[in-house]
């Protein structure tokens, strides 16, 4: 597996992984454009064997002294293999924030789990977050 920034050129492959990976709250396609041209937003992607399999994007904001993990996916058939801690790993190694944040589905126990190994504690819920108004927990990491 080899992790590399993501372009403009990969959103065709992006779009297979969003639909694959999340039902009512992927991103529309002007999102994903977004994601993959806009200043400083580290992007990267997970390939195996010649194809994106994850994808991660880390929005900077450095006037707040911090960052949003703003997506992280990585295609079903290539989970709980470590790609997705992978991604985080690099992202956050990119990112020039001292804290890094993230939201995540409450249901979503395995995401939870892997962000809470790699040291993000629960820092807040927003109630009725996503499409089909399930909550999302947000977490926040500091970095050493």
């Amino acid at each position: 597996m080899d992790i590399l920034s993501a372009s403009f050129f990969d959103i065709g492959p992006l779009q297979q992984i969003e639909r694959a990976c999340f039902d009512e709250d992927r991103w529309p396609i002007l999102d994903l454009m977004a994601v993959l041209t806009f200043p400083d937003v580290v992007r990267l992607k997970a390939v195996v064997d010649g194809r994106m399999v994850g994808f991660i994007a880390g929005d900077q904001r450095e006037s707040k002294g911090l960052s949003w993990i703003a997506t992280i996916a990585v295609l079903p058939k290539f989970r709980q293999q470590g790609i997705g801690r992978a991604l985080l790993e690099a992202c956050e190694a990119r990112l020039t924030t001292p804290r890094v944040r993230l939201c995540v589905r409450t249901d979503n126990v395995s995401a939870i789990r892997l962000y809470e190994q790699a040291g993000y504690q629960r820092v807040d819920m927003w109630h009725r977050y996503y499409k089909d108004r399930a909550d999302a927990l947000v977490m926040e990491k500091v970095k050493p």
